[in-house]
Formats: structure tokens, C-alpha cells, sequence
């Protein structure tokens, strides 16, 4: 059964915004809100503390969260947010979810929770690919995960596989996890979002 006393959730919003132009994509205006606002409110009361992975704007951030920096400063990418979420929480599990994910289902914590299973790891799955940045990780692989960094590992997914992750099955509503990469893509999403329900 879930509690949310064993769950942190956490918002990656650390990354450089290249596609972007170099703004930071967390801090974008969606809908009437900055971007990763809408992210974090798929957590918001389902967790036991809410972190933000921020690099850059802290202060903007810390408004609806606990802010927290890469540990190894750099842009080093998302795995290095993972890490230093890890190490931040106060719970046997971390959930992570991207800023630039606006339409995620409501119910993701309680689906995501459902799906781990025995696994370590459990990745958001939309019936075509996986998607990384959405997980439910065990916080006990911070050691784990901060000596495959030294080694020089960057890639999500090949860390992951070293742990056997198990997927979790979303594919009744695979546009929730279409992320916001460009002007075209917040034109678009914003209207699905602010769209009336079956509209589209």
C-alpha cells in the first residue's frame, strides 16, 4: 500500500536549456505558471517533501520546493541530478520526474508505486519506449550510482540496467509523457492542456 512517508519526489530542472536557447526551461511560462510548476503538481501531497533539481534561478524555485544542486557542479546531465537527489532524501525511495512534462497523468505517484514491484528501479513505459527521467528508484543505490558516476557514467539507462529496472505500463495515455523541447512545442502543449477535457 502506498504512504507518502516513504516517498520524496523531485523535479529535474537542472539542465542547460540548449534547445531552449540557453533559458532555463524549468522557469518558462506555461499556461499561466512557470513550467516545471505543473510538473511538481503531480506530486504535490502525495510525497513526503517535494525537492527541485536546480542549477541556476534557486531562489525562483525554492517558491514550491526544497531547492538542491547538482552535487558535482558542470551540467554534468540528469543522472547527476538523480544522484544528488538520492542523497537528499529522507526516504527509501526517490520518484523523479522531468520539468518539461507538463501533461503527466494525475495519478502517476500511485501508478508508479504500484508498478515497482521487487525491482530497485521501476521507469515509466508508454507502450512504445521508456521514458528515463520518469522513475521510482530505491534510495539505497546512491553509493551504487555515485561510483558509476566517477567512472564516468552519464547514461540513465545504462545505469539502470545494471539493476534489473522493471517497466511500468502507461500506455493507455502515452501523450502525457510528450515532453517541451521548443516554442512549437509549448504553443501546441499548451493548447492540449487548456484544452476542455475530450476536446482533443
Amino acid at each position: 500500500m502506498i504512504t507518502t512517508q516513504a516517498l520524496t519526489g523531485m523535479v529535474l530542472a537542472g539542465g542547460e536549456g540548449r534547445r531552449m536557447g540557453g533559458r532555463d526551461k524549468g522557469l518558462e511560462p506555461f499556461a499561466g505558471l512557470p513550467l516545471f510548476a505543473h510538473t511538481a503538481a503531480k506530486l504535490e501531497g502525495q510525497v513526503a517533501e517535494l525537492l527541485i533539481s536546480a542549477n541556476r534561478n534557486l531562489d525562483a524555485y525554492s517558491m514550491f520546493g526544497r531547492v538542491i544542486s547538482d552535487v558535482e557542479a558542470g551540467f554534468q546531465g540528469p543522472l547527476m541530478g538523480i544522484y544528488s537527489g538520492l542523497q537528499a532524501a529522507n526516504t527509501p525511495w526517490l520518484l523523479v520526474v522531468p520539468c518539461d512534462t507538463p501533461l503527466l497523468p494525475d495519478n502517476l505517484v500511485a501508478r508508479m508505486w504500484a508498478g515497482i514491484q521487487n525491482a530497485d528501479i521501476a521507469v515509466a513505459f508508454d507502450g512504445q519506449r521508456i521514458h528515463p527521467t520518469v522513475a521510482l528508484i530505491r534510495t539505497a543505490l546512491a553509493d551504487d550510482l555515485h561510483a558509476a558516476l566517477k567512472s564516468g557514467e552519464r547514461k540513465i539507462q545504462r545505469w539502470y540496467e545494471r539493476h534489473s529496472p522493471c517497466q511500468v505500463d502507461m500506455s493507455d495515455c502515452p501523450d502525457a509523457f510528450t515532453n517541451l523541447n521548443t516554442q512549437e512545442d509549448k504553443i501546441r502543449l499548451e493548447a492540449q492542456l487548456m484544452a476542455p477535457k475530450g476536446a482533443l
